[in-house]
């Protein structure tokens, strides 16, 4: 005998902290010696690097994004360009206990810009996994419902799968600091991690008892 299909939806949102925090910190220079402009670039990326090598057991990942090295011509008269460069390292952040300090340290150093912390969940963060859980509960409590309003009960499960929902949500990330001015020894910034919203929306096809209000 066929069996009835009840199709419902589960849906399950949760706010977390985040996992990692994400700065980007620029170096630059600007001289009309282009050997000159390297030389720059290449002593403050160092100056740079031994901040960061001080702050080791938090970082998690730091990565160069880019070298750019260009010829700039404010006039079309001019004969003798300026030149121009940055280099770019991104960097991840596990612990935020010294983030604060870092991110003071990096934006007091001359010439070099920081922007962040994005905040956000590690690619595949377990919290991803809880929240899909919960909307499958929600999903299985709500068929429960209407089969009990019908005097029946849940017999199988024929389909479970991602619905779409509000997905932009997860793994979101929002600036909370950027370029500060210089800082001095011992200061750091006071920084409120940024809560991350995970949202799971599930699609729950099952199968039901003969419900008894449609008897003669």
């Amino acid at each position: 005998m066929d069996r009835t299909i009840v199709t419902v939806h589960g849906e399950a949102r949760r706010e977390v902290p985040p996992e990692q925090a994400v700065v980007s910190v620029t170096v630059s220079a600007r001289d009309r010696d282009k050997p000159t402009v390297v030389a720059r670039l290449t002593e403050r990326s160092a100056e740079v690097g031994a901040i960061l090598d001080r702050y080791g057991a938090a970082i998690e990942r730091r990565e160069t994004d880019g070298l750019h090295v260009y010829e700039e011509y404010r006039r079309r008269s001019d004969r003798s360009p300026t030149y121009s460069g940055s280099l770019t390292t991104t960097v991840t952040v596990s612990d935020f206990d010294p983030l604060g300090e870092l991110l003071a340290q990096l934006a007091s150093g001359e010439s070099i810009s920081v922007s962040g912390p994005w905040w956000r969940l590690r690619p595949g963060s377990r919290a991803g996994a809880d929240v899909r859980r919960e909307a499958v509960t929600d999903a299985l409590d709500r068929a429960r419902e209407y089969a009990s309003a019908v005097g029946s009960e849940l017999d199988r499960i024929v389909e479970i799968s991602d619905a779409e929902a509000a997905a932009a949500h997860p793994m979101m990330m929002r600036a909370a600091g950027g370029a500060a001015e210089a800082a001095e020894d011992g200061a750091a910034f006071d920084l409120d991690p940024r809560q991350q919203t995970v949202e799971a929306r599930v699609l729950l096809r099952v199968t039901i008892t003969e419900p008894t209000v449609l008897r003669a």
